[in-house]
């Protein structure tokens, strides 16, 4: 698990380890900058002309520091002043001088030449407003320049809490940033703009960072599927209900249960309407199938499945008849297990939330842009620009762990943030939200906490997606492929379990 942070977290860091452990700002400013140094030669970038822009703030601070050490490299380093003499903070002044009193001045034409690397060091995470004006033309000037641009810990333009552009922004080909990721590294646009992005450890401490961080996963969060064990049936792995399917709309029950059948879980039950059977039995036989033809059947039949289950989700190809509202309300109404609604359910939900207070089942809502702005009201627009705010605020709203699907999906129940670093440009395409569904609701039934199976569920998801990638390419590959690789994502957290 690797901490996500905003720009207020990362000074209260900063902070902490400065004033509670003691050391000295000037102390972690060279670490930054030895930091810099070492991933441009570890990258063999060519040091044959070097520039670093400086600006006022500690971000400057690192820039001199940077200069001084190729410096003492032997690299032709040029250094570039464009903040302010009066804004200058005490260690980017002392960092100034330093590099003046080993005969590195500022260069007033530096413009006029050519480089091969230009070190970013103009604005840190503390940006709060658009760089426009003067920063604007030095940023254009940069980003026209034939060098490899490295950003020091993120680029300037670059909002540190959001991934916001609003001005202009250096393009960035490496990012070398310290102590953890910014949130602006992760989420859209601010991500296209950081290239590569090297996290190096400086001394800073967590302690400060206190519990409300978001964080993102990697491999060795795959250990946390619970482990088979060597005495066990398929009762001990639990039985996924999913109410998914109608008329024409059968894929997505298809889909929803093949990657259930992949997720581990012991059982899986499509509940769905009868012309659907045949397609069902022979796409994934290994589902068991309950299903209705006429709207009388569906309460006795629909409280049998629900009480064999031990985990649910509704909504995949569901439709939005009046036939799929009565069976939401009844499921909202009669279920007291976790329960996943996506899709159709969403959108039924969409036009009376009050239904959500109904139920006593703890709920997993997994919206796509479109679907959330039926479910609050907001547009495409806003919630795309505010992702981690508005899945946060609906989360803790609705009393629901929501899951709002996007280039960077976020997983959150408005206390605990995920957001998801998975997955690739490929996974656009219709039917992946079904394997989602059911991959989720086979962690559920396997007694995964609702949070923690939605935040895996995603980004084991998104590495079956990268799978399916690498395999059909981002062009050729489906939903379908993404389900037949959830297998071999299991087969790594088995091996982690060992």
């Amino acid at each position: 698990m690797e901490f996500l942070v905003t720009g207020a977290q990362m000074k209260q860091c900063d902070e902490y380890t400065m004033h509670e452990i003691g050391i000295p700002s000037m102390v972690l400013m060279e670490r930054a900058a030895l930091a810099v140094t070492e991933e441009m030669e570890r990258a063999q970038l060519d040091l044959e002309s070097v520039l670093v822009v400086c600006g006022s703030g500690n971000n400057g601070g690192d820039g001199f520091a940077v200069a001084r050490l190729l410096d003492e490299r032997g690299v032709r380093v040029t250094v570039a002043f464009e903040g302010r003499e009066t804004s200058l903070t005490a260690e980017a002044r002392l960092q100034k001088n330093i590099c003046e009193k080993c005969g590195i001045k500022p260069c007033s034409n530096y413009q006029e030449r050519e480089y091969t690397v230009i070190v970013d060091a103009l604005f840190g995470v503390g940006l709060s407003r658009p760089v426009e004006g003067r920063y604007a033309d030095i940023i254009a000037w940069m980003n026209r320049q034939d060098a490899v641009k490295i950003a020091v810990d993120i680029p300037s333009g670059v909002m540190a809490d959001d991934g916001k552009v609003p001005g202009a922004a250096v393009e960035a080909d490496l990012t070398v940033t310290f102590a953890y990721r910014k949130l602006g590294h992760i989420l859209y646009p601010g991500t296209q703009y950081c290239g590569k992005v090297s996290r190096r450890d400086i001394g800073i401490t967590a302690d400060g960072l206190g519990s409300t961080a978001a964080f993102t996963y990697g491999e060795e969060d795959l250990s946390r599927v619970a482990p088979r064990k060597p005495y066990s049936h398929k009762g001990t792995y639990g039985r996924v209900l999913l109410i998914a399917g109608s008329r024409c709309m059968c894929g997505a029950a298809v889909l929803a249960a093949k990657a259930a059948c992949r997720s581990g879980c012991g059982l899986v039950r499509v509940f769905t309407e009868e012309c659907n059977r045949t397609i069902l039995q022979s796409s994934v036989p290994e589902a068991l199938l309950t299903t209705w033809e006429e709207e009388t059947e569906i309460p006795e039949k629909l409280e049998e499945t629900l009480n064999w289950s031990t985990a649910a989700a509704i909504g995949p190809g569901l439709g939005t008849g009046n036939v799929q509202r009565e069976i939401l309300n009844y499921v909202l109404e009669h279920y007291e297990k976790p329960l996943v609604i996506d899709a159709d359910g969403l959108n039924l939900l969409s036009v009376d939330l009050t239904m959500r207070q109904k139920t006593k089942a703890g709920l997993v809502l997994t919206p796509h842009i479109g679907e959330m702005e039926r479910l609050t009201g907001l547009s495409c627009r806003e919630i795309q620009e505010n992702l981690c705010r508005t899945a946060g605020e609906f989360g803790e709203s609705q009393k629901v762990v929501c899951v709002l699907k996007d280039a960077r999906t976020v997983v959150t129940d408005g206390s605990r943030m995920y957001l998801n670093t998975s997955g690739n440009s490929g996974m656009a395409s219709g039917g992946s939200g079904d394997v989602l569904t059911g991959l989720i609701c086979g962690l559920l039934a396997q007694k995964m906490t609702r949070f923690e199976a939605a935040a895996l569920g995603v980004y084991m998801h998104g590495l079956a997606g990268d799978l399916a990638a690498e395999e059909k390419g981002h062009y050729g590959m489906t939903a379908g492929d993404i389900a037949d690789h959830i297998g071999e994502i299991l087969k790594k957290a088995e091996g982690g379990n060992r």
